[in-house]
C-alpha cells in the first residue's frame, strides 16, 4: 500500500485546472466570515468555502441522450454563543452578502436553545499537519469525447451475445470539487479531490423472460477506470446469467452475498455504531464497545491515508485528526465513529469521523489466498448466492433484516439455476455472528472493501 507524505497546505494565486476560484480566494473569504462573526460577538465560528463542477453524459442504443454540465458554489457559515449553534449558506460571494449570512448565523444563534454537547472540537483533537493523498485528477474530457466512450461501453455489451436485446443506456461522468475551511479553534485546511465514473446497463431476453443487469467503473483518476469494453462485456455477462430464473419454495438455508453487496452489511454495522444512532438510543448495538459482534475470524481495520482512497482525508469534516484504527479486532469492537458532538454526548472522545468513515476493510483471519468466488461456492454448498438486493427493510433499532433479492441457487458448491421474487430475512446481530467466511475475491464499494461473504442460515421467502 502506498503510504501518503506530509506536505505543506496548497497555497497557488491562480485556481486549479477546471475551477473558477483559487485556494487564496476561498481562505479570504473564510478569513472575512470569521471576523465578522467575531465582530458580532460569536464566541466561535467556523466557515466553509467550496466549488464543484463536472460533465456527465448518457447514450442510449447508439445514439445521445443527455449532456449534463455542473458548477457550484456555496459559503457555509457555523456561529456560536455558548452552547447556542446557528448556520446559514450563502452562493454568493460578495462581500455584503457574506456579511449577511454570518448575521443570519448569528441571530439562529441567539434564538436556539443551549445545548451543552454543541461546539467546536477541543485545541488538542485539531489537525495541523495534512498529508498528500494524491485525491484529486481532473479529466480534461469533452462532451464528445465522454459521448465516445459511452458509446463503446454500450456497444461492447450490446455485441457480447445476440441475446442481449435492449439497453438502459450507459454514462460517463467526471466530476471534481476543493474546499477550503478553518474555525476558531485554530484549524485551517482544505484541498481538492476528484471522481470519475463510466456504468452500462444491458437488458438479455425478450417477452416474459427478461433480465436487465448493470456494471460500472468509478476511480479518483480516469486513468486508472476499466475500459469501456471490459465495463461493457461484464454488465452483458451478468444480465446473461440471469436469463430463464426461476422462484423456489420457502426455507432456510446459508447464503452468500456477493462482495459488491457484502459492502451493504458493513455498512449497516458502521450505522448501527455511530455517534447518531448510539446517543439516540436507535441502535441495535447499544454499548456494544468491547464485546464481540462477530466471530473471533473477524477484524475491520480504518485507513484515512489510502493514496487516491475513495474514503481519504487527512482530516473529518470538522478539521479532527484521522488516525488509522482497528474497529473490529478478532470479532470484538474497539471503536465508535463519533464526531465531536456525539462523543460528547456519549461522554466519550471524537474518533475523527464527522461526515462517517474512511476506508474500511472488514477481512477473515480464516481466508487464503484461493478463496475465490469458485470457492467461496464450494464452501456455501447448498444454498442461496445473492447477487441483487431490493427495498430498505432494515430496522437499526432491532436488527431485523428483510430485503427483495434475486441471485442463483447453488447445490453441491455449484450454480444450479438463477433465482428470482424472494425475500432473505434475519436480524444482523445473529447475521453478524454466524458469518462463515470472507472471500478473497475483494471488491471496493466507494469507502468500504470487502470480499463475498457467507453467513450461515437465513430465512428465504420464495412461492
Amino acid at each position: 500500500m502506498k503510504t501518503a507524505k506530509s506536505t505543506p497546505a496548497l497555497a497557488s494565486s491562480a485556481p486549479l485546472q477546471g475551477f473558477s476560484y483559487s485556494r487564496p480566494f476561498f481562505e479570504e473569504l473564510v478569513d472575512l466570515s470569521l471576523a465578522h462573526a467575531k465582530k458580532l460577538g460569536a464566541t466561535d465560528a467556523g466557515a466553509e468555502a467550496s466549488e464543484g463542477c463536472g460533465l456527465s453524459v448518457s447514450v442510449r442504443k447508439g445514439a445521445l441522450e443527455t449532456v449534463e454540465r455542473n458548477r457550484d458554489k456555496s459559503l457555509g457559515v457555523t456561529v456560536y454563543l455558548g452552547n447556542r449553534r446557528g448556520n446559514a449558506s450563502t452562493s454568493d460571494f460578495s462581500r455584503a452578502a457574506i456579511e449577511r449570512t454570518v448575521q443570519a448565523a448569528y441571530d439562529i444563534a441567539r434564538f436556539t436553545a443551549e445545548d451543552p454537547a454543541a461546539g467546536l472540537p477541543e485545541a488538542q483533537d485539531i489537525a495541523h499537519h495534512h498529508p498528500d493523498l494524491d485525491l484529486f485528477h481532473p479529466w480534461d474530457l469533452s462532451s464528445e469525447a465522454a459521448a465516445k466512450l459511452a458509446l463503446r461501453c454500450e456497444a461492447a455489451a450490446l455485441k457480447t451475445d445476440r441475446r442481449i436485446t435492449n439497453s438502459e443506456g450507459a454514462a460517463v461522468s467526471a466530476q471534481q470539487s476543493h474546499f477550503f475551511s478553518a474555525h476558531t479553534r485554530g484549524f485551517r485546511g482544505g484541498y481538492a479531490s476528484s471522481r470519475h465514473s463510466l456504468s452500462v446497463a444491458p437488458i438479455a431476453g425478450k417477452g416474459d423472460d427478461m433480465q436487465r443487469d448493470a456494471w460500472y467503473s468509478s476511480m479518483r483518476s480516469p486513468d486508472e477506470l476499466a475500459s469501456p469494453e471490459a465495463v461493457g462485456r461484464y454488465a452483458a455477462e451478468r444480465a446473461l446469467s440471469r436469463l430463464q430464473a426461476r422462484k423456489i419454495t420457502t426455507r432456510e438455508c446459508p447464503v452468500l452475498f456477493e462482495s459488491t453487496l457484502a459492502a451493504g452489511l458493513l455498512g449497516h454495522f458502521v450505522q448501527a455504531v455511530s455517534g447518531g444512532s448510539l446517543y439516540r438510543k436507535s441502535s441495535f448495538l447499544l454499548d456494544s464497545l468491547g464485546k464481540m459482534v462477530f466471530p473471533r475470524h473477524i477484524d475491520v481495520l480504518e485507513d484515512p491515508f489510502v493514496l487516491r482512497g475513495k474514503g481519504s482525508s487527512p482530516f473529518d469534516e470538522e478539521g479532527v485528526i484521522t488516525r488509522p484504527r482497528q474497529v473490529v479486532k478478532g470479532g470484538r469492537v474497539q471503536g465508535y465513529f463519533l464526531s465531536s458532538y456525539s462523543a460528547r454526548k456519549l461522554g466519550m472522545t471524537t474518533t475523527g469521523n464527522a461526515g462517517g468513515s474512511h476506508n474500511l476493510v472488514l477481512t477473515s483471519r480464516q481466508t487464503q489466498a484461493q478463496d475465490d468466488l469458485k470457492a467461496m461456492l464450494q464452501k456455501l454448498g447448498t444454498g442461496l448466492f445473492v447477487t441483487e438486493l431490493m427495498g430498505q427493510g432494515v430496522n437499526y433499532v432491532t436488527g431485523d433484516y428483510s430485503r427483495g433479492a434475486s441471485g442463483f441457487w447453488v447445490e453441491k458448491g455449484e450454480i444450479a439455476f438463477p433465482v428470482q421474487e424472494i425475500t432473505i430475512a434475519g436480524n444482523l446481530s445473529k447475521m453478524f455472528k454466524g458469518l462463515e467466511a470472507v472471500g478473497a475475491d475483494t471488491y471496493s464499494y466507494g469507502a468500504k472493501t470487502i470480499g463475498s461473504v457467507l453467513i450461515n442460515r437465513m430465512k428465504v421467502a420464495g412461492a
